[in-house]
């Protein structure tokens, strides 16, 4: 595992043999396809976007349906910015408030509200059933396995690796 910070240039690049670069695209074009499906078949069913789905997800996971916003960004893989655009939007519709943190005057808490809850309790059985219909119930148990170890694989890297020394990327 490379941990360089130095972009690679044509002289030091490895590159993807034909079977990873197969594996590659099948990669980028399963999960771009699964993510369309979902997010459709979610907002047509219930009006939310996947990310407010994950939003109100994490929130109702939490002791008093509360997250600092900080911490609520890290658990969803948004930039702040991105999660402060999604929670204006959700606070328009009534799903969440924000309110100061108690314990730091400088922080921000998301709180689930009672239309959250109910929102989300109405959107969680089909967007589950999509879940399985698309992707959990297509793969064998094992590929299943497999493929959430190497997610939690990457994601350790990305949050933890090389990347996350890169300031600014969103995407670490």
């Amino acid at each position: 595992m490379s941990t360089s910070t130095e972009p690679a240039t044509e002289q030091t690049v490895t590159w993807l043999t034909a079977e990873q670069q197969v594996h590659w695209r099948s990669f980028r074009q399963g999960v771009a396809r699964l993510l369309g499906v979902l997010e459709h078949e979610l907002d047509a069913q219930s009006g939310l976007s996947t990310h407010e789905y994950e939003v109100l997800v994490r929130l109702s996971e939490a002791p008093g349906r509360t997250l600092r916003m900080a911490q609520l960004a890290e658990n969803i893989a948004h930039s702040r910015s991105r999660l402060t655009h999604t929670i204006r939007r959700m606070e328009e519709s009534g799903l969440v408030a924000r309110v100061p943190c108690e314990s730091d005057a400088r922080g921000v808490n998301a709180t689930m509200t009672d239309k959250g809850w109910e929102t989300l309790v109405a959107a969680a059985p089909g967007h589950v059933q999509s879940v399985r219909d698309h992707l959990v119930d297509v793969l064998t148990p094992e590929q299943f396995a497999a493929l959430g170890d190497a997610m939690e694989t990457v994601r350790v890297h990305l949050t933890g690796g090389a990347c996350h020394a890169v300031e600014g990327l969103d995407a670490c």
